[in-house]
């Protein structure tokens, strides 16, 4: 879980930073092509990145469309498969209870989890700052609102409601002065406040006055305030990213510059000059405040003053053809976002889970056989075609196969004729393993009963990662990604499968869908053979995931099959106290075979 959302933070900061990029590309292309409004709400686009990162995408299956689109730009690589059978000796079928045992090595993964912790840590103590910044600012605005009075001057309150009007804002407007600003604000999402300086009239005139009014009426008709919340906290997730700085900080002042162009597109253009006169004179005041982040107003620093008054120097209006050139723009640069955004969750989700469709299953109460463990059991009946399932959200949870890809190993190297069913020795290297039973020559029956890794290390090592991708792409074994060591990809690495997915490619497997040599076919069925009792024969392997000494991951997966019918089963089970190994999910396995009268 950590894991996936970690991919999936680091993705969408590398979208978000893109993004800025591209943004910022795409307004010095086409600066005069676009309105100054388009130039402000452009930025709007940053907001989708972010939120992708906690939608649940897998909800809205979105991992099928990444996996159809990898399957259209996957390369066909390696030798063609064919049918073609040869005739082969059958493997004596002994009982080989050996394959219900665990024989697996540990894997050491305290360093990845340290820097999980680590890297968690360290944003959470930022976020923890900045919502404490963003607490601090909003109290100093809950005490200017406490600090204000109401203005009893009928003429502004007039003025205000004619320059609502104008600029087409019905929601009412609280209006008060204080003397803890020197500039006005606004402010308040659902209660909106115009907070002026205390004796504004005397210092200004009504025609100044109007001019602030309908700046920030124009603020409110754009709901900036609100856009300000959403923007900090972007900054309070993104708080290490330069790219989202620089990003919010030239979108606060595109906000003016849109704001500016609104109300100078409602005056005549004979007083433009009067109203950048308006502005100067709140030049740097308030500005810097902690609040100011979450509020608008009409100052601003020097440098953002100078730019403003040379954008209203060459203002002339917003022509028809301006109009639909920034609609064209800004749809472009929004289909842009609004495909990459989504497919961006969707690959670090395609990973994780199997979207089953769920048709023809029941989904049954088990929990009584997983005291102690977090699991799931899946069974298919080959005859009615439906499926038992214990778990719904983990048995298509992908996690990794361990041992049970063993049985596929041995395929592709047989197909690839690494192996013969005729020749399937390999030679022990002297190499001193945990397990006496690894310490010796093994051929493929004696392998997988005894889940032999250096056995199928050779074999892979001999095939190579190129064509052993091709085989799982082939199979469309779980998430195909072969990523990891080569000697380890299936041990608690990149590989993983889900149960169901386990139960679908051994039903394939066993009645050769796949497109294999049948004879190879019948030597990997032969192997994973376990024992027959009254009501038939059962086929499996077990696997099981240890990670610094503990068994945190077990499987068994396989078949029982008798005269009448064939039952595909595969059974995973979790543990974070370390007793989760693959003998102890055959035992629940084989239990609950058992009181379904199946085995």
């Amino acid at each position: 879980m950590m894991d996936t959302f970690i991919l999936r933070f680091i993705l969408s900061t590398v979208v978000v930073s893109s993004l800025v990029l591209t943004i910022l590309l795409t307004k010095k292309l086409f600066n005069r092509h676009i309105s100054k409004k388009t130039h402000y709400q452009i930025w709007y686009f940053l907001f989708i990145p972010f939120i992708t990162v906690f939608l649940p995408w897998d909800f809205f299956r979105l991992g099928e469309i990444y996996q159809q689109i990898k399957g259209l730009f996957f390369l066909n690589i390696g030798t063609t498969l064919n049918n073609e059978r040869i005739n082969g000796s059958e493997v004596a079928q002994e009982s080989n209870t050996n394959l219900l045992h665990d024989f697996t090595v540990s894997v050491n993964k305290s360093a990845p989890e340290f820097v999980h912790y680590s890297f968690i840590a360290v944003w959470v103590i930022g976020m923890i700052f900045f919502i404490g910044v963003a607490i601090y600012a909003n109290y100093q605005l809950h005490h200017l609102k406490k600090s204000a009075i109401s203005i009893k001057n009928q003429k502004m309150h007039e003025m205000l409601e004619e320059c609502k009007e104008v600029v087409g804002v019905k929601k009412k407007i609280i209006l008060k002065e204080t003397s803890l600003i020197t500039s006005p604000v606004t402010l308040g999402i659902f209660k909106p406040y115009i907070l002026l300086p205390k004796n504004i009239r005397e210092a200004f005139s009504l025609n100044e006055i109007k001019y602030v009014f309908l700046h920030e009426l124009s603020h409110q008709k754009n709901r900036d305030v609100f856009v300000n919340y959403i923007m900090w906290l972007l900054q309070i997730i993104y708080w290490f990213n330069p790219f989202v700085w620089y990003a919010l900080k030239n979108m606060r002042i595109d906000r003016e510059l849109a704001c500016d162009a609104s109300v100078l597109n409602k005056l005549d253009q004979n007083v433009y000059l009067e109203y950048g006169h308006t502005i100067i004179r709140f030049a740097d005041k308030q500005f810097g405040r902690t609040y100011g982040q979450f509020s608008s107003g009409i100052g601003g620093t020097k440098e953002q003053i100078k730019r403003r008054i040379q954008s209203i120097a060459d203002y002339s209006g917003d022509s028809r053809v301006l109009k639909w050139k920034s609609k064209g723009i800004c749809t472009l640069v929004g289909i842009f976002v609004l495909c990459t955004s989504p497919l961006t969750a969707a690959i670090a989700d395609s990973n994780d889970a199997y979207h089953f469709s769920g048709k023809n299953t029941v989904y049954e109460d088990l929990s009584s056989y997983f005291k102690g463990y977090s699991g799931s059991f899946v069974l298919y009946d080959a005859t009615t075609k439906n499926y038992q399932i214990y778990n719904r959200e983990m048995s298509e949870k992908r996690v990794s196969p361990n041992s049970t890809y063993k049985i596929y190993s041995a395929l592709f190297a047989l197909e690839e004729n690494v192996i013969s069913v005729k020749n399937d020795e390999q030679i022990w290297d002297g190499t001193v393993y945990p397990f006496k039973e690894w310490n010796k020559n093994h051929n493929l029956s004696t392998a997988l009963s005894n889940s032999v890794n250096w056995y199928f290390q050779n074999l892979d090592q001999e095939m190579g990662k190129k064509q052993l991708q091709y085989y799982f792409h082939k199979l469309k074994y779980g998430n195909e990604n072969l990523s990891g060591k080569m000697d380890s990809y299936w041990m608690q690495s990149s590989l993983k499968i889900s149960p169901i997915e386990q139960v679908q490619l051994l039903q394939a497997l066993e009645e050769n869908t796949l497109g294999f040599k049948e004879e190879n076919v019948r030597a990997v069925k032969n192997a994973i053979f376990i024992d027959e009792q009254k009501y038939g024969q059962l086929y499996g392997k077990t696997g099981t995931g240890k990670v610094n000494g503990k068994d945190v991951n077990g499987w068994f997966v396989g078949f029982v099959k008798n005269d009448d019918n064939t039952y595909y089963f595969a059974i995973n089970i979790q543990s974070k106290k370390g007793q989760a190994g693959g003998s102890k999910a055959a035992n629940i396995a084989t239990q609950i075979l058992r009181d379904k009268h199946i085995y």
